[in-house]
């Protein structure tokens, strides 16, 4: 009931980005989400000329991913937005900025430092927004939210406004930092990997930054008591959505559930491999014009063999983040923590582990995002006073082990590579 709500939690995914009126509230134009490449064109250009200046202020690659075009877009082309900058009543902010805006009443306009260094606007070493990057972009400041710690007070929640709660909101995080915190990495070269829409591995790297020469993006976990814990971060843009366009684009499927089935039944992929590059690909190649590509078909394919082809092609991929976080640690991972929708899916986690060649952990709690945003409001409200309290409620639910041999294994990631540059050569000339 909400009198047994004692604090507030909030994750979300990074990127997606509004503005609305500070005085009414009202959004002026719809959200930009994460996947929007409406700014790929200006990316190319950004990135020809600055690419290495914002890389080293902020860690990011340019890239249209993250919030910071979305925001120049966004002044440019809508029409209130400028009308109302020159009132000095534009906000600007991410998913989290906006809940917290809303929940209290609108009364706190704030992000947390894990959410900020995913805007392509954060200084990595300072924590604080760079002027030099929002003058090269042109986006004012003024328009953005005040940088706090992950875990601290970010208001009360009004209850007529939320649910009848009124408990502070005390620990805010992006998605993917909120399933690092959940399933416990709290020490340097501890892993997770996050199985949802897209597919997201980030690696804690404690008090340093570590930069990528391997196309790994470096961020921060979370700010707590004032400290910083770094970390490296892999994402894979299209993961789930694949099984998502096999259901409601190809309607070979009727559910995400019968892929397992489906995928055992093939037996093999027998030559089929699916590079989904709905949107380009991700980490480590960030190439924004690769396209979806599906190969090796002849006239005996089978749905069965297209539906293993697309849940193998994430297994494959997150191989490709794991072999250039290892390189750019230094650190050979022993095992993998994963979590999220697709781990009840033991086809794929199987699989997971065969071409990792790693163990696969499974935790009992998989919605990890939601446990780490709970496990952060819960220190920021002083339940917990460290995060060595919170290391026993990690529990194994259970390991998927490999069992494919090492030739097997380097023939389908040569294959697979060789189907990603098929992919990256794709062009509309």
């Amino acid at each position: 009931s909400p009198e047994d709500i004692l604090c507030v939690g909030i994750d979300h995914e990074g990127e997606s980005v509004m503005l609305w009126d500070r005085d009414t509230g009202k959004p002026v134009y719809n959200a930009i989400v994460w996947q929007d490449r409406r700014t790929s064109a200006e990316t190319e250009i950004l990135k020809a000329n600055h690419g290495d200046f914002i890389r080293t202020r902020t860690g990011l690659n340019v890239d249209s991913y993250f919030s910071a075009l979305k925001i120049k877009w966004l002044l440019h082309n809508v029409p209130e937005a400028g009308q109302l900058l020159s009132q000095s009543r534009l906000l600007c902010g991410t998913m989290d900025t906006w809940l917290i805006w809303k929940m209290p009443g609108g009364a706190v306009h704030a992000t947390d430092t894990s959410t900020g260094s995913r805007t392509m606007l954060m200084n990595l070493q300072s924590g604080n927004w760079d002027d030099e990057v929002l003058s090269l972009l042109e986006i004012p400041r003024t328009i953005l939210p005040t940088i706090c710690p992950s875990a601290g007070y970010y208001g009360h929640c009004v209850p007529e406004l939320f649910c009848n709660i009124s408990a502070p909101i005390s620990g805010v995080l992006v998605d993917q930092q909120a399933a690092l915190f959940g399933q416990t990495c709290f020490t340097p070269g501890t892993v997770k990997t996050t199985y949802g829409t897209g597919c997201f591995m980030q690696m804690n790297t404690g008090d340093k930054v570590v930069n990528s020469s391997n196309g790994l993006l470096p961020l921060v976990c979370w700010n707590m008591n004032g400290n910083t814990t770094y970390g490296l971060d892999g994402g894979i843009y299209i993961s789930g959505a694949a099984t998502q366009w096999l259901r409601d684009g190809l309607k070979i499927i009727s559910s995400a559930s019968e892929t397992e089935t489906m995928a055992y039944t093939a037996g093999s992929n027998n030559g089929v491999y699916f590079v989904p590059a709905f949107t380009g690909l991700a980490a480590p190649y960030w190439d924004s014009y690769a396209r979806g590509t599906l190969i090796g078909i002849t006239g005996g394919t089978t749905r069965e063999q297209i539906v293993r082809a697309t849940l193998e092609s994430t297994a494959y991929q997150v191989y490709d983040v794991l072999h250039a976080m290892e390189k750019d640690s230094g650190i050979v991972l022993p095992a993998m923590r994963c979590d999220g929708g697709a781990v009840v899916n033991n086809f794929l986690m199987q699989f997971q582990a065969d071409i990792l060649n790693i163990p696969v952990l499974i935790p009992e709690i998989t919605e990890a995002t939601a446990l780490g945003s709970a496990f952060m409001a819960s220190i920021g409200a002083g339940f917990v006073s460290s995060t060595e309290e919170l290391q026993s409620h990690w529990k194994l639910a259970c390991s998927f082990e490999p069992k494919m041999s090492n030739d097997e294994r380097m023939h389908l990631l040569s294959q697979w590579h060789r189907a990603v540059e098929r992919a990256r050569n794709w062009s509309e000339d």
